[in-house]
């Protein structure tokens, strides 16, 4: 855990979240953290930064990361202990359903761009087929 909580607090050196104006902020730096959890590199149960500490690796607002801190503890994912700080929720089956629901949005989103280039279902489907047959 201890050396989790180190990694996120030395993303100024090599931060992965690449903000682009397409997106709220706040909601880059959900989909990093997700990201992070549900890969393992943040484990469930472990600490996250506090929001000051995190706004200043980042380099944004106080309010930016405290919002990304409040939906993700409306969606269950972190929890705040007074007084200890804010914490992966260590719950395994709450990181299965956001495995889950991030797969179902990369599916999503692979499956729209797919059609937008011309692809219909089944040429989808044999794309994947094959892909899947060369690794």
């Amino acid at each position: 855990m201890y050396y989790l909580y180190n990694t996120i607090l030395n993303w100024g050196d090599n931060v992965d979240i690449d903000f682009n104006n397409k997106m709220p902020i706040y909601i880059q730096i959900m989909d990093y953290l997700k990201q992070m959890v549900i890969s393992g590199e943040i484990d469930k149960g472990s600490k996250l930064p506090s929001i000051r500490e995190l706004s200043s690796k980042l380099g944004v607002n106080c309010s930016t990361v405290q919002k990304a801190y409040v939906e993700m503890e409306r969606q269950g994912i972190i929890q705040v202990e007074r007084g200890m700080g804010t914490f992966v929720k260590n719950d395994a089956e709450v990181i299965m359903k956001l495995k889950k629901e991030t797969a179902e949005r990369l599916i999503d989103e692979f499956i729209n761009k797919m059609k937008n280039i011309g692809f219909n279902n089944e040429d989808i489907v044999t794309s994947i087929k094959k892909r899947e047959k060369m690794s």
